[in-house]
């Protein structure tokens, strides 16, 4: 760690940038194949994302909505596991330096064991993760490991975190993630959560770049609610894509992910 509470992992980087924000990607690994999944992160790295984060699919996503939850049981169904995430982390890094973060629950790593799981991921150059059902109290046996190899364990916050929202932040690693709306991940018309205060509370306690994701699907969304943070995060809406195009999905996906990245930069 270095003084400011930044990770000295290639995750600064994501948010080295002209104006300081980041656009995130998200995606299944193993949805519709790794084949694809690794083809989809090397052209979204193209079209201007500046991380990419990589679902390790799981029986019990809690935290996602219907359409991500479908592109975790087309992973499973077609076979994807945490190794074969693995693998397509290691066929990444032959190619991209790209900022990764895996998002997955605590169940799969707790399974795979955590220093193996954490060894792995320093070894291939995992920069972060993210685990949505991890309570923050309980998150110590967990970030341990994950900061002995350099792997950034982070924090998210959400609307019903309130008071807490300056105990999480003070703690964080790496970036925060900052939850939009309430509920699971999916496409929304609107979001009418007042992200700029959150904001602004975090930015109190500490200086680690906080994004912000949960319903953002058009560059209109992207640009407001980075306006008022350091990035935005989109999920379902890249999902979605891979899900109608399979795996011809790669020109879509460049095209929605250069107007996403454009409107982050204008913010």
């Amino acid at each position: 760690m270095s003084d400011n509470g930044k990770m000295e992992n290639k995750l600064g980087k994501a948010f080295d940038t002209p104006n300081g924000k980041a656009f995130i990607a998200f995606l299944t690994a193993g949805d519709p194949t790794a084949d694809a999944t690794v083809e989809y992160i090397l052209e979204m790295e193209k079209a201007g994302a500046d991380l990419i984060e990589i679902g390790i699919p799981f029986s019990d996503p809690t935290a996602e909505g219907p359409v991500i939850q479908s592109a975790n049981i087309r992973a499973l169904n077609g076979g994807m596991t945490t190794d074969g995430a693995f693998d397509i982390v290691r066929r990444v890094r032959e190619r991209s330096r790209i900022p990764l973060a895996f998002m997955t629950y605590a169940n799969p790593v707790f399974h795979y064991g955590y220093d193996k799981f954490f060894t792995k991921c320093g070894e291939l150059g995992v920069d972060a993760i993210i685990i949505p059902d991890l309570p923050f109290e309980e998150k110590r046996e967990m970030e341990e490991p994950a900061n002995a190899h350099n792997v950034a364990l982070v924090s998210m916050i959400a609307p019903t975190s309130e008071s807490r929202i300056q105990e999480i932040a003070s703690r964080a690693k790496g970036f925060l993630y900052v939850v939009s709306s309430m509920g699971v991940t999916g496409v929304r018309s609107e979001i009418r959560t007042d992200v700029g205060a959150m904001v602004e509370s975090i930015r109190k306690v500490t200086e680690v770049p906080c994004a912000i994701g949960f319903g953002i699907s058009v560059p209109e969304q992207a640009k407001a609610m980075a306006a008022v943070s350091d990035g935005a995060i989109v999920g379902s809406a890249i999902v979605d894509i891979i899900a109608r195009h399979g795996e011809g999905a790669a020109p879509e996906l460049y095209r929605y992910v250069k107007a996403m990245k454009q409107a982050v930069a204008e913010a």
